[in-house]
């Protein structure tokens, strides 16, 4: 009975008296929150092919050389040193390739600030006050921002796509699939966790602080990174309370009580209830070792667990905190390779950052929070990955991938479903012409759930948007 009440109090918590056809009082939060705006999304048609005789990074820490890879109905089938072809399969070869998993990008903002990115195009960022735990970014996310395909043909085949740092709480992130689609639901990927967007250190407090902000007069709060923990705690304090009421309805509710008005509906809390049962993930943003330490604590304080921090320009200060949470909670870590000091938070950035959480057996990653950064991710790793060499930290290509593909699945509760090349899981790789962590080297094909959606040596599959079709650069005009 006390699961089943459990059960009821989440369908009621985050539906309220509000009847939703075909909804059972019996699911689960995560999907009750996903129920408004389904995915829709449909694999792409795909054929049974084969990658013979390339190097394969597995996503796990493991390089095959001279490897195989067979995909078949949309899920990696087999792979290894030798993989019997199927009758009626597709052989390609790929002496002289290499083989990763699809990139996914944890930290994006395509398509809520598309290419081109004009005011009006821009939702990122909600500034109508700093607590926006209400807000989905789906609800601005554009298609067919030409920016999915700059990042789908450089090897990006997943993507989070965030809300800003301008608030304490900036709403609901949506994971995609990156196809091309004709609404958000399209591309969202089935079954994937959302995340809560939320921001520490400078940027919520200057938001609401500037005499020149482009939206006027906010107001005043926060003032101080004392008011960012003063307008979190008393939010996690709201958020405890109405999920208690939700659950002493419920419970009435099961032993049968009639006539019974419920709790009013509260979309802030009822996104921050969702964390609190465990079914959306935090995304913090945060630069400086001891706000992340504070955060930490405040995540005990009220039992919700970190997905990740993004930024951390100082995560090597405490690379063994965050190698002992990514232990025992999973949190995970999203870092830039070289960008620092855009801000005082950011001045202690170092390029060894990432190495160093990675060697400390923290859950390391990479992230772009970039429409161009995207595009060059593989770059960006290789760049992490030689800075610690340098510093004299052994790390392999084949473990440096991980930062890539399956660290950013594990961050988002995916790593079930993609991140790594393991039979049974969604076939959304990348085939280079060359070692991925070489500047000179170019994706030469690009698979999503077995699709193949990208191939640089054939022009049906270079994916265009529909904001492009029709434009002709002055060099093609004849």
């Amino acid at each position: 009975m006390r699961v089943r009440t459990a059960r009821i109090a989440a369908c009621v918590l985050l539906l309220g008296s509000v009847p939703v056809p075909g909804v059972s009082t019996t699911l689960m939060p995560a999907d009750l929150v996903r129920q408004p705006y389904p995915s829709t999304y449909v694999p792409l048609p795909s054929q049974p092919v084969l990658i013979r005789d390339a190097t394969v990074l597995d996503g796990r820490g493991q390089l095959i050389e001279h490897g195989s890879v067979l995909l078949s109905g949309g899920k990696v089938k087999a792979i290894g040193g030798a993989v019997t072809a199927p009758a009626g399969v597709t052989i390609i070869d790929g002496k002289g390739k290499w083989v990763t998993p699809g990139i996914i990008d944890v930290h994006s903002h395509l398509g809520a600030g598309p290419s081109p990115n004009v005011k009006g195009q821009d939702s990122i960022n909600e500034f109508s006050g700093p607590i926006n735990a209400r807000g989905r970014i789906e609800h601005g996310v554009w298609p067919q921002d030409p920016g999915f395909s700059r990042a789908l043909i450089n090897g990006v085949t997943t993507l989070q796509i965030l809300p800003g740092s301008g608030n304490l709480f900036g709403g609901l992130s949506v994971v995609l699939k990156n196809v091309p689609a004709r609404t958000v639901q399209g591309m969202k990927f089935p079954g994937a966790p959302y995340g809560l967007k939320m921001a520490c250190g400078e940027v919520p407090i200057y938001s609401y602080n500037r005499a020149d902000h482009a939206y006027g007069d906010l107001g005043v709060f926060p003032a101080t990174k004392m008011g960012n923990f003063i307008g979190y705690r008393e939010q996690w304090i709201k958020a405890q309370r109405y999920l208690a009421d939700w659950r002493e309805y419920a419970d009435a509710l099961a032993r049968g009580v009639r006539n019974l008005r419920p709790p009013e509906r509260d979309l802030n809390l009822e996104t921050l209830a969702a964390v609190l049962t465990g079914d959306v993930i935090v995304h913090m943003h945060c630069h400086r070792a001891d706000e992340m330490v504070q955060v930490l604590d405040m995540a005990h304080e009220f039992g919700y667990r970190m997905g990740a921090f993004h930024h951390a320009q100082e995560a090597y200060k405490i690379a063994d905190i965050l190698a002992r949470e990514s232990a025992h909670e999973g949190v995970c870590v999203a870092m830039w390779a070289d960008w620092w000091g855009y801000n005082m938070e950011s001045n202690d950035g170092i390029p060894e950052n990432i190495a160093m959480v990675h060697a400390a057996g923290g859950c390391a990653m990479l992230h772009s929070d970039s429409e161009t950064g995207g595009q060059h991710l593989n770059q960006e790793a290789a760049k992490a990955l030689a800075d610690g060499r340098r510093m004299g930290l052994d790390i392999s290509a084949a473990a440096a991938w991980q930062w890539l593909s399956y660290n950013p699945a594990k961050a988002l509760g995916i790593a079930d479903r993609t991140g790594s090349l393991e039979a049974g899981k969604m076939a959304d790789l990348v085939i280079w012409d060359g070692d991925p962590f070489s500047v000179y080297t170019r994706t030469d094909k690009v698979f999503v759930d077995g699709a193949l959606v990208f191939d640089r040596a054939d022009p049906r599959h270079l994916p265009v948007s529909d904001f492009e079709l029709g434009q002709v650069g002055e060099g093609d005009r004849k």
